[in-house]
C-alpha cells in the first residue's frame, strides 16, 4: 500500500504526545511527522518552517492552534496540500474578550508566574466527566511543562495576530474533514459547523462524550476518522 505523507500540527502548549495514538496506528498507511510549533511567534514563520521540512505533497491535519496554522499554510502553498483535517479549531480570529484573556496570560508568563496547564484550566480542555482521570490529565500537563513559558509566549503572540480565515474557505479544493468533540468548550461545535458549511464538500464528524483534545480524549475515534480520511480517494 502506498503511504501518504501526513504532517500533524499540534495545539497550544501541546507537542507530539497529542498525536501518539494516531502516529502509532496509522503507520501502515501514512508517514507521520509532528511539527514543532514552539519555535516561532507568528503563523507565517511557523508555516515557512513546516513547508521547508515537508515533502512536495502531503496531507495536513491540525488541532486547535494547529488548525489556525493549517489555514496559513493553505494561504501560502495550497497546491502542496493533498487533503486537510481540522480538529477542534476555528476559522475566526479572537473576540475582544478572548484577546484580553490571552494578553493577561502573557503578562503572567512574563512575570514568572507561568504554570502551564493547571487543574483550573482543564475544564476548558477535557470533557467534564474526565477531569479526574490522571491517565489523561497528567500527560496534558506534562506537555505544557515541556513547552514552557517562552514557547507559550511565542504561540500566544502568533494566535493573537492571526487573521480571519473564513474568507478563504470557499476556495479550498482539497478533501476536507472537520472534527469536533461534542463537549468542546474552547472551540465549540458551532465553530466546526461553520467551517464545514463554508468549505466545499467538507465532511463534519462529531465525537461524542469528548472535549477539546479529541486525539487524546477519544483516540480510537479520532484515529478511525483520520484513517478513513487518508484512504478516501
Amino acid at each position: 500500500m502506498t503511504q501518504r505523507s501526513l504532517v500533524l500540527l499540534p495545539g497550544l502548549l501541546c507537542d507530539a504526545r497529542l498525536f501518539d495514538h494516531q502516529t502509532d496506528h496509522l503507520t501502515e498507511i501514512a508517514d507521520c511527522h509532528v511539527a514543532d510549533l514552539s519555535l516561532d511567534d507568528s503563523f507565517p514563520a511557523m508555516a515557512e518552517r513546516v513547508l521547508e521540512a515537508a515533502p512536495d505533497r502531503f496531507a495536513l491535519a491540525g488541532l486547535s492552534m494547529g488548525g489556525y496554522l493549517a489555514f496559513e499554510i493553505l494561504r501560502r502553498e495550497p497546491e502542496r496540500v493533498e487533503r486537510l483535517a481540522l480538529l477542534d479549531t476555528s476559522a475566526r480570529p479572537d473576540t475582544a474578550e478572548q484577546a484580553r484573556r490571552r494578553r493577561g496570560l502573557l503578562t503572567l508568563a512574563a512575570s514568572g508566574r507561568f504554570r502551564g496547564v493547571t487543574p483550573r484550566l482543564l475544564p476548558q480542555l477535557v470533557h467534564p466527566d474526565r477531569q479526574a482521570e490522571t491517565t489523561l490529565t497528567d500527560p496534558i500537563m506534562h506537555m505544557a511543562e515541556r513547552i514552557g513559558p517562552e514557547a507559550f509566549r511565542r504561540q500566544q503572540t502568533a494566535i493573537l495576530n492571526r487573521p480571519d480565515s473564513r474568507p478563504q474557505l470557499g476556495a479550498m479544493a482539497c478533501p476536507t474533514l472537520v472534527v469536533c468533540g461534542r463537549q468542546d468548550a474552547l472551540t465549540p461545535l458551532e465553530r466546526s459547523e461553520e467551517i464545514a458549511a463554508l468549505v466545499p464538500g467538507a465532511r463534519l464528524a462529531v465525537i461524542e462524550d469528548c472535549g477539546h483534545l479529541s486525539t487524546m480524549e477519544r483516540p480510537q475515534a479520532a484515529t478511525a476518522l483520520l484513517r478513513d480520511w487518508l484512504l478516501y480517494r
